[in-house]
């Protein structure tokens, strides 16, 4: 489970890129009641979408000629520079150097052999979103991948991730945690594309999973203000009640009512 508690190779961050960062905010409000605060001249226009008085996400806006729109996730990182350079060796691209922000932290943009891109988030005074797991915040990502063997390889490589994996009817779900952690701190997964019949073969990406109260009514708001509902709301037992969704920019998301987790030592 994802918490704030973050471990070298956790996510911490996510952000988006699209060509109206106006309009995607008012998109976002409606779904999730966000707050998007613009940053000064010295943030080059990059700002943040708060819950109450928690940061949840980043965003900016990004010309269409420059990119498709897309949601992108961060994982913690004790050194950018040598992510970098494992990054380099395991077969993925440096698109941005590792770089300060200010005092804030030091990041660094990649893309993995299969071109999906990431970034990674060397804190400093800003540690990563404020919430995690909470109503309208990040709880989950997961990597969809046209070779899960070789992502798991370059991402155990890069991030140091420790594979595992939850059985369910018909396969095993492949998930990925920090390195030192157990099985419980778990917070994305890695799909074949091939397995997933929303998924277009061509375009393996990471997605963010956002913490909703109720995946029906969040699946129809966003279709009611210009999203696109990408996969109508299932139930997995024992997970939770999911959809598939797209800003009304095309930037793909997910959205979940999680199953509560069981108290501690499964008291009543």
């Amino acid at each position: 489970m994802l918490t704030t508690d973050y471990k070298n190779g956790s996510p911490n961050w996510v952000d988006l890129g699209t060509p109206d960062i106006g309009a995607a905010a008012g998109f976002y409000e409606g779904l999730f009641g966000w707050d998007f605060r613009a940053g000064g001249e010295e943030a080059g226009g990059y700002g943040m979408f708060h819950l109450g008085d928690k940061t949840v996400a980043g965003g900016m806006t990004v010309p269409a000629a420059q990119g498709p729109a897309a949601w992108q996730m961060y994982f913690q990182t004790a050194d950018a520079d040598a992510t970098a350079s494992a990054v380099a060796e395991a077969g993925g691209t440096v698109m941005f150097e590792p770089m300060d922000v200010m005092d804030s932290g030091r990041m660094a943009m990649f893309t993995d052999p299969e071109g999906v891109g990431f970034g990674v988030w060397q804190p400093r005074k800003n540690r990563g979103l404020g919430a995690v797991t909470e109503v309208g915040s990040l709880c989950w990502t997961e990597l969809y991948t046209g070779d899960l063997d070789a992502a798991a390889e370059f991402y155990h490589a890069v991030l140091g991730w420790q594979i595992g994996g939850v059985p369910f009817e018909g396969g095993t779900y492949t998930t990925v945690r920090p390195a030192g952690t157990t099985d419980e701190a778990a917070a994305g997964g890695l799909v074949p594309l091939s397995t997933d019949p929303v998924e277009d073969a061509e375009r393996p990406y990471w997605t963010p999973y956002f913490e909703v109260a109720d995946c029906d009514a969040t699946a129809a708001k966003a279709e009611e203000t210009g999203g696109k509902v990408r996969l109508t709301p299932i139930t997995l037992e024992g997970v939770g009640r999911l959809a598939k969704l797209a800003d009304p920019f095309g930037a793909r998301f997910a959205v979940i009512a999680s199953v509560p987790a069981p108290p501690p030592g499964g008291a009543a």
